[in-house]
C-alpha cells in the first residue's frame, strides 16, 4: 500500500473516532475538519478532487443552512406553540403523531418531517405533559423508516433514480413493503420505551392567532415548494431560502448562532476524506455475488458506511460498485436510509434534527440518540432487512 493511501486511511479513521471520542468541549466537527485540511496540506488530495467530491453535497447543505434558521423563527413567531395549543390528545395521541410523521416523510420528504414536525412535536409534549424527548424523537426516527418508499422521500432515493431511471413503481414494490413493517415494529418498541418514562408537566400556552395567521402561508408555501416545487425541478435550499427572507421580515430578528454551520463542516469534511479513501477500502469485495446472502451482506455495508461517514458520502462512493447489478441497489439503498437511525450523524437529516431540537431547548447527545436507535430502530431495520430481502427472492 502506498504512502498516500495510508495517510488517506489514516486521515478517515482519525476524523471518524474523534467524532464519538473527544474531550467535552471539542466539537463534533473538529476532527473531520482537521482531517480534510490536513489531507489537502499533504497533498493526499488535490483541490480539483476535493471540490468534485463535495458538489453533490452542496444542494443538501444549503437545505441544512436554510432550513435551521426557518424552524427557529417559525417558532420565534409563536406559530408551533399555538398550533400545540390546538392538538387534541387522547388515547391513542402518540399512535396517531407516529402515523403524521411517517406520512409527512413519506410523502413530502424526510427534510420536511424533522424541520416542521420537531418544534411541533416539542411544543404538543410540553402542553400535555409528554416526555419532550421522546415525542421529538419520532420524526428523526421515522425521517430514517419511512424514507424509502418513494422517490421524493429521500435525497439518496432521487440520486438513485436519476442514475438509473427509476419511477415511483420501482419503490413501491421494492422498499415500500420494508418501509411499511419497519414503521409499525418501530411503534411496537416505540410504545414500550415511551410508556416507561414518567409524566412531565404541562405548560399552557395561549393560541396566538397573530402567530397562525402570520406562520401558516409560510408553511404551506414550504410544503408545497418541498412537493409540487421538486416536481418542476426548483431545490428545496430556495424554498427555504424564500420562507427565511419572509420570516426575517416578520420577526426582524436573525441569529448566526441558529445556522448550524457546525454540522454542515461535519458532513463536508467527511465526505471529502471519505472520498479520497474509498479507492482503498475494498468496497468492490462487498458487491460480489449474489443471492440472499450477498444482499444483507451490502446491506450491512451500507449501514456501517452511513454511520461511520453520513449516508449521502457512503451512497455516492458505492454507485460506482453496483454497476448493471441493479439487484444490488435495493439493499445498498436500505443501508443508507434505515442505517443512520442508530448514529446521529449518519444522515443530514439527523444532525438537522438535533440542531432543530436542540434551539428549542431539547439537547439529545449522541450517545442518547444512539441509545434510542437501538432500542427502538434496531428492532425495526431488522424486519425491514427481512422483507427487503424477501422482496428481492420473490421479484428477482
Amino acid at each position: 500500500m502506498s504512502t498516500v493511501a495510508v495517510v488517506q486511511l489514516s486521515l478517515l479513521t482519525a476524523a471518524v473516532v474523534g467524532v464519538f471520542i473527544r474531550p467535552v468541549r471539542v466539537p463534533k466537527w473538529a476532527a473531520p475538519v482537521t482531517a480534510a485540511v490536513l489531507l489537502l496540506l499533504v497533498g493526499a488530495m488535490t483541490t480539483d478532487a476535493a471540490l468534485e467530491a463535495v458538489r453533490p453535497l452542496v444542494a443538501p447543505l444549503a437545505f441544512l443552512l436554510l432550513a435551521v434558521p426557518l424552524a427557529v423563527m417559525l417558532d420565534r413567531l409563536g406559530f408551533f406553540a399555538s398550533v400545540a395549543a390546538l392538538v387534541e390528545t387522547g388515547p391513542n395521541a402518540r399512535l396517531g403523531l407516529w402515523a403524521l410523521a411517517a406520512a409527512v416523510t413519506t410523502f413530502l420528504n424526510l427534510d420536511a418531517s424533522v424541520v416542521l414536525l420537531t418544534p411541533l412535536y416539542i411544543h404538543t409534549a410540553r402542553r400535555h405533559g409528554f416526555d419532550p424527548t421522546m415525542l421529538a424523537a419520532q420524526p428523526a426516527l421515522l425521517a430514517c423508516l419511512a424514507s424509502s418508499a418513494l422517490p421524493i422521500s429521500n435525497l439518496t432515493n432521487l440520486i438513485a433514480a436519476d442514475a438509473y431511471g427509476l419511477g415511483v413503481t420501482d419503490f413501491a414494490l421494492r422498499l415500500g413493503p420494508a418501509s411499511l413493517v419497519a414503521v409499525v415494529v418501530g411503534w411496537l418498541f416505540y410504545r414500550r420505551a415511551e410508556t416507561a418514562t414518567a409524566p412531565h408537566s404541562t405548560i399552557t400556552d395561549p393560541v396566538d392567532r397573530r402567530a397562525l395567521r402570520l406562520g401558516a402561508p409560510i408553511v404551506i408555501f414550504v410544503v408545497l415548494g418541498f412537493t409540487v416545487g421538486d416536481l418542476v425541478r426548483i431545490p428545496a435550499w430556495a424554498v427555504a431560502g424564500v420562507a427565511d427572507i419572509a420570516l426575517v421580515a416578520l420577526t426582524r430578528a436573525v441569529r448566526i448562532r441558529d445556522v448550524p454551520f457546525g454540522a454542515a463542516a461535519l458532513a463536508l469534511s467527511l465526505g471529502i476524506v471519505a472520498t479520497a479513501a474509498s479507492p482503498h477500502l475494498g468496497l468492490g469485495s462487498l458487491f460480489r455475488g449474489s443471492g440472499p446472502l450477498a444482499q444483507i451482506q451490502v446491506a450491512a455495508a451500507a449501514i456501517l458506511g452511513a454511520n461511520m461517514i453520513n449516508n449521502l458520502p457512503a451512497l455516492l462512493i458505492s454507485l460506482p460498485e453496483v454497476g448493471g447489478h441493479t439487484e444490488k441497489l435495493w439493499p445498498l439503498l436500505f443501508g443508507v436510509n434505515f442505517g443512520p437511525v442508530l448514529v446521529l450523524h449518519g444522515s443530514l437529516a439527523g444532525l438537522l434534527w438535533r440542531d432543530t431540537a436542540a434551539r428549542l431547548g431539547v439537547e439529545v447527545s449522541a450517545w442518547q440518540y444512539s441509545k434510542l436507535g437501538l432500542r427502538i430502530g434496531l428492532p425495526a431495520l431488522l424486519a425491514g432487512l427481512a422483507v427487503v430481502v424477501g422482496t428481492g427472492i420473490f421479484l428477482d
